[in-house]
Order: structure tokens, then C-alpha cells, then sequence
């Protein structure tokens, strides 16, 4: 019962935050692309900071050293509604990668509209990796990450969705190295979950995989690998175990 007050606590904090920041979208309108991040990304902040509040779960990373320098493309592994929130609080000024469709959902497309997001059709085919990397280069180009979840959709811990190709197209056709990222928040806030588990969630940012002269299938399999390889290890998963919150590791509720 705890752990859903606890998560109920939350919700209603993430709610109301949202409502609050949404007054400001007409105003956002008035400053320029950074003034609109700063102001949003304090909504991420608010969020964050509230979820260790409310429901005991806190975060640590590591790599941020490969961060350096110019702007990148970033390919993340994607099991959590945590890692929309947690990247946004350890990366540089970014954009991201999403279905066209997020777009029209109140408050929040509207508010991811403001910070110029890389927007596809994903039923288009290739025309969908041709918006891509249109578009992403033009945000590279302006120092701005991209940021994409190569899956398309969330997976649970020790699964594995297929790992499309429009990052890895993106990042040849730019020359900009890819920054793989792996973490394990699907084990603290599972996809489709009310609660989120009290606990850390360890973040580990790769090094640069180097893209210019390579093939997009050659470059996503490095990233891929990687990302899976560390993936595991994060999550515990070992010989087809894996570590559950609550079990020797992690924090137990109170």
C-alpha cells in the first residue's frame, strides 16, 4: 500500500507540473530555441527531483566524460517512461527522435513542438529515414544532440527489440560519432507499472563509435551490441537471471 501512495503521490506531482508549465507555452513562444529548453527542461528537473521525493528512486551516471564536444547522435536503450525524464537531466541541449502521432497529444506535443523534435511518419518506409536524417542533420548542424531510442518502443529488462537503422543512417550520413547509452530503469519503473520501485538507477554513457566511412547496418551493430552487452550487466541479468528490486542489490521499500 505504501509504494501506491507512494506513486500516487508522484502522479498527482507530475500532473500538476505539467499543467503549471503548460501556462507558459504562449510566453515560450517569445524567446528563442535555448530560452525554450531551459525553461522546459526545468519541468524534467521538478520531476526528477520528485520522484526521489516521493518514491524513494534516485539516479547515477557514469561516462559523462564522452559528452565532450560536438554535438553527437545518441542511441539509448529504451525500457522506462524514466529514461524521457533522466536523459534530458544529462545530456546537452537536444532533440529527439519520436512518432509524428506524439505530436498531437495536449500539453505534451504541444510543449515538445516548442523545442523543434524530429517528427516521422513511421508508416512512410524510407521516406520516414529520409525525414530523419533531413532533419537531423539540420539539428546537428545547429549543436543540437539527437537523441533516439533505436528500439521505437520499450522493452522489458533481458529483451531485446529489433534495432532499426535511421540513427546509425543519421550518423554516417553526418560523419558525427554515436554515443551509445545503456541503464536499467526498466527494473525500477517497469513499463506499464503504477509503482515505481525505490532504488538508484545506474545510467552508463558509451564512447564515441565512430561513423565516417562505415556502412549504417556496421555502425548499429557496434551500437547494439554495446548497448545489450551493458544492458545486462546493469540489470543483472546473468545465465538468464536477473537482479528484481527488493532482491540482494537494491533498496527495499520501507
Amino acid at each position: 500500500m505504501l509504494l501506491y501512495l507512494r506513486a500516487t503521490l508522484f502522479w498527482a506531482g507530475f500532473s500538476g507540473s505539467t499543467i503549471v508549465f503548460a501556462c507558459t507555452f504562449p510566453f515560450l513562444a517569445l524567446l528563442d530555441w535555448h530560452g525554450r529548453f531551459r525553461v522546459l527542461s526545468q519541468w524534467t528537473r521538478f520531476n526528477v527531483w520528485w520522484l526521489k521525493v516521493t518514491c524513494g528512486l534516485g539516479f547515477e551516471v557514469t561516462g559523462t566524460e564522452h559528452l565532450a564536444g560536438e554535438a553527437k547522435v545518441l542511441l539509448c536503450k529504451h525500457q522506462s517512461t524514466w529514461e524521457t525524464l533522466g536523459l534530458q537531466r544529462v545530456i546537452p541541449p537536444q532533440v529527439w527522435v519520436l512518432k509524428q502521432e506524439l505530436m498531437r497529444i495536449p500539453l505534451f506535443g504541444w510543449g515538445m513542438s516548442l523545442v523543434h523534435p524530429i517528427a516521422v511518419d513511421r508508416s512512410a518506409g524510407r521516406k520516414a529515414i529520409s525525414q530523419l536524417v533531413r532533419q537531423g542533420q539540420d539539428r546537428l548542424q545547429r549543436g543540437l544532440w539527437v537523441v533516439i531510442f533505436p528500439e521505437g518502443t520499450r522493452t522489458a529488462p533481458g529483451e531485446r527489440g529489433r534495432y532499426k537503422l535511421g540513427g546509425a543512417v543519421l550518423a554516417a550520413r553526418s560523419g558525427r560519432p554515436v554515443i551509445p547509452v545503456a541503464h536499467n530503469a526498466g527494473l525500477y519503473w517497469p513499463k506499464g507499472s503504477f509503482i515505481k520501485y525505490p532504488g538508484t538507477i545506474r545510467m552508463e554513457i558509451g564512447p564515441p563509435i565512430p561513423t565516417e566511412g562505415r556502412r549504417a547496418e556496421e555502425i548499429m551493430a557496434d551500437a547494439e551490441e554495446w548497448i545489450e552487452s551493458r544492458t545486462n550487466v546493469l540489470c543483472g541479468i546473468h545465465n538468464n537471471t536477473e537482479t528484481k528490486p527488493g532482491s540482494e542489490g537494491h533498496h527495499n521499500a520501507p
